[in-house]
């Protein structure tokens, strides 16, 4: 079963001056999240440990550091939008994204490769 990586939108954030700034203090933290997100040291210290509860972080001796990368939860919410949103169509996905959108010649080339390397990934899966 996969792990529950959710984040509130609130919790993202704080979570993405960590992975930004990590390892920082927790004093260096709730600066930061003053700065950034109009907190009070109280609400950061408050979501900071909820976060740590759950396993997203770690606060030993002060220093804060990440125990989930953001690309895990970038990842995990990925796939919920899928599921959730379009029966787990890409195509589906990508049509609504898409609607009414250019891209670039660049961005065309880089989702083709990107196409490429997931179906060799899959060939070589199935071989």
């Amino acid at each position: 079963m996969e792990q529950e990586l959710k984040l509130h939108e609130a919790e993202y954030r704080f979570a993405c001056i960590i992975w930004e700034h990590e390892p920082l203090s927790s004093g260096e933290l709730a600066q930061l999240c003053r700065q950034q997100l109009n907190w009070q040291r109280t609400t950061t210290y408050t979501v900071l440990k909820k976060l740590c509860t759950k396993g997203f972080f770690k606060n030993e001796n002060a220093v804060v550091t990440a125990l989930i990368k953001k690309e895990q939860v970038q990842q995990y919410e990925s796939r919920k939008v899928l599921e959730n949103l379009f029966d787990n169509s890409l195509p589906a996905f990508l049509t609504a994204f898409m609607a009414g959108k250019k891209i670039s010649e660049d961005e065309a080339e880089a989702l083709k490769a990107l196409i490429d390397r997931c179906q060799e990934n899959d060939d070589e899966r199935g071989a």
